[in-house]
Order: structure tokens, then C-alpha cells, then sequence
């Protein structure tokens, strides 16, 4: 059965302008839409600069509960207008619990759920184990107007278990918010092509279609950390079931692409092909541990 949708992916610089960015997000979104895109996704927590290249305990205080988020209404509220999935990454405080979360918002503006990810990242210039605990909602797929989708943050994706666990439970597109670019350690390590070809790999390897949308720019923090911050390569980008590039924006550019896939094709692509047929859980034990085996008893 033909089932086509339009996806889209977008990109920009954020600033300390929190409301700026927000009207930036707004208006891609709204670009993209009138491109024809069913299912936007934006960047990880675009709506300020990405704190995390420091620890300062008052960066927590950018956090606020899903419960009445201003954001989120926002663009639940966009969403509903027209007519689009809209994901919307947020800096989610739960009691005294803070994590970098997105939350699913419908093309008629409710919030499908929440997904807090899962693989926290901790290296010079992303120091994310400062602020974010781990996600504790497991990799969550979320039924939608346009399909069946699953979310996987920045860091998530260079976890192949986190995509593979996305597709087994039927995700029929996979998102990637994204924040990355500079490597404060090494000046001259470029990670960009790395990047693009491990989530190329995601999406060949599981038959799913994916979105990838990282934010663009050299950002630096106010005081007292003006001389901390990361430079972003964007370079966003969507990919069909066998790993194909089909859109991508410019690396250095704030824009949005689109493609148009099959998720119907895709579905008899991946019955058809035989991978998950033949998958062998019983002897995937080894993945259930942290060295590849358990210590004898």
C-alpha cells in the first residue's frame, strides 16, 4: 500500500535570545509546511544556546516541567494550525529531576508522550552529566497522524542498539534532534562525515527512513563563560531506507530540506529483505552487558 509523507528537517543558529529562537523555529516550521512536510523535526534544545560546553549549577534554572511548558503550547499550538507532527526538544525538570527530553506533539496539537534520552554524553565541550540525568522513559515509539515515529537525542545516535530497538518496535521513520560540532580537545578533529555515515548506517541496516537535524553556528555563553561555547556544523539531513542521502541542507546555512518517502514501500522493503527474519535474539546476550560477558559466579 502506497503510503507517502513529506519529512523535513531544519537547522539554524541559536542565541541568548531565547525568544528569538523560538520565532526562528516558528518560522522554518512554517516554511517547511508550506513545502508540503508532514512530520518537522528541530534541533535539540533550540531554544537557547547549548549551555552544556560548562558546568555552572545555575543553567539548571532553564529547566521547567512538561506540565504547563510555554513552548510546548506553543508549538502544539503550531502544530494543530497546520496540520503537522511537530517533535519539540525541551530542558524538562520533573520534581528534582532534570533531563534533556522532546515531547510529540500531533498534527491536531495534542502531546503524544515524551521520550528523555538515554545516553548522556560527558567530554570536554559537551558535558551533559552535569545537568541531565538519564532518560528513564526507554526508547519510546509514538503512533501519529503521519505514521509511526521514534525519537533518539544527539548522543543516542551512535548507539545502533537504540535505532535497531526504535524499528523492533515499529517505528516507521526515526528522528534525531541533534547539537554537535567542535571538539574543544582537538581543533582539527572534523567528526562531520563520521557522523553522517554512522546514522546513514541506522537507517540501511533497520529499512527505516530517518530525520537528522543539528543547529548551525559558533555560540558563545554570557558571562562568566564568554570565552566557552561550541561552533555547530549543521549539515542536517534526511535519509530513505537504504541509507540514501535524499535532502541535506547546507552545512554553514539556517534552512530546512524536505523529502518525500513511502512508508508503505519501506514496510515491504523490510519484510521482504529478510532482516528481521533471520535475527537471532538468543544470541544477542552480549549486548545486555557493559564488557560483552558477566563475571563468573
Amino acid at each position: 500500500m502506497v503510503r507517502k509523507v513529506m519529512l523535513a528537517a531544519t537547522q539554524f543558529e541559536c542565541t541568548a535570545d531565547k525568544a528569538a529562537n523560538a520565532d526562528k523555529a516558528e518560522e522554518l516550521v512554517r516554511k517547511a509546511a508550506a513545502a508540503g512536510a508532514n512530520i518537522i523535526l528541530l534541533q535539540e534544545l533550540f531554544h537557547g544556546l547549548y549551555w552544556c560546553a560548562v558546568q555552572d549549577p545555575a543553567f539548571l534554572s532553564w529547566a521547567a516541567p512538561l506540565e504547563g511548558h510555554p513552548l510546548l503550547a506553543r508549538f502544539g499550538a503550531l502544530a494543530a494550525e497546520l496540520g503537522v507532527v511537530l517533535p519539540v526538544p525541551f530542558f524538562e525538570r520533573h520534581n528534582n529531576a532534570h533531563f534533556n527530553s522532546v515531547a510529540v506533539m500531533d498534527a491536531d496539537g495534542s502531546c503524544k508522550g515524551v521520550y528523555r534520552k538515554s545516553h548522556i554524553p560527558d567530554g570536554p565541550g559537551y558535558t551533559e552529566k552535569f545537568y541531565f540525568n538519564p532518560g528513564d522513559t526507554g526508547f519510546r515509539v509514538f503512533d501519529t497522524k503521519y505514521g509511526r515515529i521514534g525519537i533518539a537525542i544527539c548522543w543516542d545516535q551512535w548507539f545502533p542498539e537504540a535505532a535497531r530497538a526504535l524499528a523492533l518496535q515499529g517505528a516507521e521513520v526515526v528522528l534525531f534532534p541533534t547539537a554537535i560540532g567542535s571538539e574543544p580537545q582537538d581543533p582539527a578533529l572534523d567528526s562531520y562525515g563520521h557522523w553522517v555515515r554512522v546514522q546513514q548506517g541506522h537507517a540501511g541496516s533497520n529499512l527505516v527512513p530517518i530525520i537528522v537535524s543539528n543547529r548551525i553556528g559558533a555560540e558563545r555563553l554570557p558571562p562568566p563563560h564568554q570565552a566557552a561555547g561550541n561552533t555547530f556544523y549543521g549539515g542536517s539531513f534526511i535519509a530513505g531506507p537504504q541509507g540514501q542521502v535524499l535532502a541535506q541542507v547546507r552545512c554553514s546555512a539556517r534552512g530546512f530540506c524536505v523529502a518525500e518517502v513511502d512508508l508503505g514501500a519501506a514496510a515491504a522493503a523490510r519484510a521482504a529483505w529478510g532482516v528481521y527474519r533471520d535475527r537471532r535474539p538468543e544470541l544477542y546476550g552480549a549486548l545486555a552487558t557493559l564488557g560483552g560477558s558477566r563475571p563468573p559466579l
